[in-house]
């Protein structure tokens, strides 16, 4: 069977399709002991031999998925540079390698899917399918409904101007409030720009939903296997 490296790569658990590109064109894979920097090439899955960083590449069948709820303060990564706790500190247990689906920013809390299935991870980030992402905010101030109703139509943030989004005021406070934001975007600190962009700067963001994968009770830095409905739902999606 031939199937593209990068693909090979993604159902290997070693990184999601499009960074396993990255990998490809820094030149950190191998094919039958030759560095493979060409997008297009195909491997034969049953005679091909593939490395990573020089150690062998296998593809194993078992595809794990994880809802976890991370805390602030984490870095949505294998690995940091500044040495930095990572959301993969919090799976200590999980034998089988998996990556984050999409990032959370460090000081953002909430749901984060972690799996080893690299075509799932692909279908979920790709701009193209338009997942929606619910987060609750707690913003300084109580926007009124004129600045609300811009984020309901779409504002321009960073010179482009955002998909219309659902608004609702949750709760109001003396000096803040809370809004629930449900956005089909993921653009970096989208949430907290378009917040920016009406007077009323994040104070607090936490992710409560993708789609219909809710976070619900899930303790604060603890994480969960999801349902067989829950991943049968995200591969119609």
């Amino acid at each position: 069977m031939e199937i593209r490296l990068q693909k090979y790569l993604a159902n290997a658990g070693i990184a999601s399709r499009r960074k396993a590109e990255k990998y490809i064109l820094e030149g950190k894979v191998k094919v039958n002991g030759k560095v493979i920097t060409n997008l297009g090439t195909k491997i034969n899955t049953e005679k091909d031999l593939v490395y990573f960083n020089d150690k062998k590449v296998c593809v194993k069948n078992k595809k794990v998925y994880i809802l976890l709820n991370k805390p602030e303060n984490y870095i949505t990564t294998a690995n940091d540079q500044f040495d930095r706790p990572t959301v993969m500190d919090l799976l200590p247990s999980i034998s089988e390698r998996v990556y984050p689906v999409g990032r959370l920013d460090y000081n953002t809390s909430g749901l984060l899917l972690l799996t080893n299935d690299g075509e799932l991870t692909y279908k979920l980030t790709h701009p193209k399918h338009h997942i929606s992402k619910t987060y609750i905010a707690k913003v300084k101030g109580i926007p009124d409904e004129n600045s609300l109703n811009k984020l309901r139509k779409g504002i321009v943030i960073d010179g482009y101007k955002t998909s219309p989004a659902k608004i609702k005021l949750v709760r109001k406070f003396s000096e803040n409030s809370e809004i629930e934001i449900t956005i089909y975007e993921g653009r970096n600190r989208q949430v907290r720009k378009m917040c920016e962009a009406i007077g009323h700067p994040v104070l607090k963001l936490k992710r409560i939903a993708i789609g219909k994968i809710f976070l619900k009770d899930l303790p604060l830095g603890k994480y969960r296997y999801l349902t067989k409905e829950e991943i049968s739902y995200l591969k119609k999606l």
